[in-house]
């Protein structure tokens, strides 16, 4: 039996499905996870408090898998994995789905001026022309990080003309490399972050980034907050330097509510609410934990296992 250690919220779409040589234990607590962690071979450690599941896989000393639904793993200790030989798989993809659709969502939001529509209609004020008339139809779009995210978001732009340029670490066909996007800016009038957040990757848009932009450009992140430098993103957005900036993310989260970015009106906030908009998560979750436990107890390669050096 393998002792594995999982958090209750996913018990009902696991529990009748788990082998029989695995010997679950559930948690439903802080306190229950720091219990059970130590004894855990296999985890799916997630929890809801900061700082949770970093302190909780430090003490599980007899991990030889870790999983976890999140996409980004900044938050695990990678270094005493490698140490250890810990394997780690995420949740990459899980959410990517609606993540594309959220982003051309936000990309018809911002082309056709929605939110001024929205808010003349809450005041019963009847608008005699549109805010916004850009059409998609031939617009460029520069995608970094072509992940299940970002390629999926490639995807569902194709049907509406959008020419897009995918960035990847390792470029393939027609794609830039980590080193190539930034003279290409200018080029484009929607820049899609999607990158995994790394050491490298931390305020990769900069007040540089954005000056090469279009003053027209519009800027998304869904990735991660520290992938933008926010101060300078304020100080473009407030001098119209670009058009407008989505942002699922931000940092910190929540954003304070006195923050700046909130009273932009270039700036539009979704709250990083792209991956949970959609009631799949957990059941994809739950399917891709259960695969991987017959590919461990068979001795084949695990999917989705993140590079422990390379941080994603």
């Amino acid at each position: 039996m393998t002792f594995t250690v999982i958090n209750g919220l996913i018990r009902p779409l696991l529990e009748s499905r788990l082998p029989d040589w695995v010997e679950p234990r559930w948690y439903m607590s802080t306190d229950e996870l720091m219990e059970l962690a130590p004894q855990a071979e296999i985890g799916w450690l997630d929890s809801y408090e900061d700082g949770a599941t970093e302190a909780a896989s430090r003490i599980a000393t007899k991990l030889r898998w870790i999983n976890t639904i999140a996409a980004g793993v900044e938050h695990f200790p990678l270094d005493a994995f490698r140490a250890n030989g810990v394997a780690l798989t995420n949740g990459a993809g899980i959410n990517a789905v609606t993540i594309a659709e959220y982003a051309v969502m936000g990309m018809l939001v911002v082309a056709k001026g929605y939110r001024q529509v929205m808010r003349a209609a809450e005041r019963h004020e009847w608008l005699a022309d549109s805010p916004g008339k850009v059409e998609l139809l031939g617009s460029k779009a520069l995608v970094i990080g072509a992940g299940a995210i970002g390629g999926g978001i490639a995807e569902r732009l194709a049907p509406f003309g959008v020419e897009v340029t995918k960035v990847r670490r390792t470029p393939g066909s027609g794609e830039l490399g980590p080193d190539d996007w930034r003279a290409r800016l200018g080029e484009f009038d929607w820049v899609i972050v999607t990158a995994p957040s790394t050491s490298a990757t931390e305020h990769m848009i900069g007040a540089d980034e954005l000056a090469a932009m279009k003053s027209t450009a519009t800027l998304m992140n869904f990735a991660r907050g520290n992938l933008v430098d926010q101060t300078a993103l304020v100080a473009a957005l407030k001098a119209r330097r670009i058009g407008a900036a989505w942002l699922d993310v931000v940092d910190p989260e929540p954003l304070p509510p006195e923050h700046e970015l909130w009273t932009l009106d270039n700036a539009h906030i979704s709250m990083h609410l792209s991956g949970r908009a959609q009631n799949m998560m957990f059941i994809r979750s739950a399917d891709r934990f259960l695969a991987n436990l017959d590919r461990w107890h068979r001795g084949e390669p695990l999917s989705h296992v993140v590079d422990l050096g390379a941080g994603y």
